[in-house]
């Protein structure tokens, strides 16, 4: 094989996030767990080696105002990838069916005109526990984390692309 192609798919790629200027929009709303993807994302950053300066963060009320957030961060040219962190937990009403799907439409729209990766770190989940399963610690499952790893394997599949 040439390239950067490998032949496990599944295999972790090596990560070099020294170059990248990364953007995080977080919801304010649930900010319980918002707060806990924000730490997992900034861990996963500085893992994938993103320099602390290269790292800027912004809040919005909620997960319904995170695209149009997104949109204005992409387009301003002064990011090269954005991870968008907010929850949406199922409550008795139909106002999360609304929420997380305009919310995801929206970020993936975003990416689409823009040209800059836009990361889906919007918890979706029926309950608290769930959103904190996936907002954990150190150690456990954090999905900003893992949305901060993502932002920086996109940026260099879009580097590897530029004409």
């Amino acid at each position: 094989m040439a390239g950067n192609e490998r032949s496990d798919a599944s295999a972790e790629p090596e990560l070099d996030g020294s170059g990248v200027r990364l953007a995080i929009v977080c919801g304010r709303f649930n900010d319980r767990i918002t707060l806990r993807l924000l730490e997992g994302a900034r861990r996963g950053a500085a893992a994938a080696g993103v320099p602390d300066g290269s790292l800027v963060e912004e809040w919005v009320p909620g997960a319904f105002e995170i695209p149009f957030a997104a949109r204005a961060i992409a387009r301003s040219g002064r990011v090269d990838a954005v991870v968008c962190l907010g929850a949406v937990i199922r409550g008795e009403t139909s106002h999360y069916d609304f929420v997380a799907g305009e919310c995801a439409r929206g970020i993936q729209d975003v990416q689409l005109e823009v040209g800059v990766p836009v990361v889906f770190g919007v918890l979706t989940t029926e309950d608290v526990a769930q959103a904190e399963a996936r907002s954990a610690g150190p150690g456990g499952h954090n999905v900003g984390e893992e949305c901060a790893r993502t932002a920086v394997e996109m940026v260099a599949l879009v580097s590897r692309w530029q004409p």
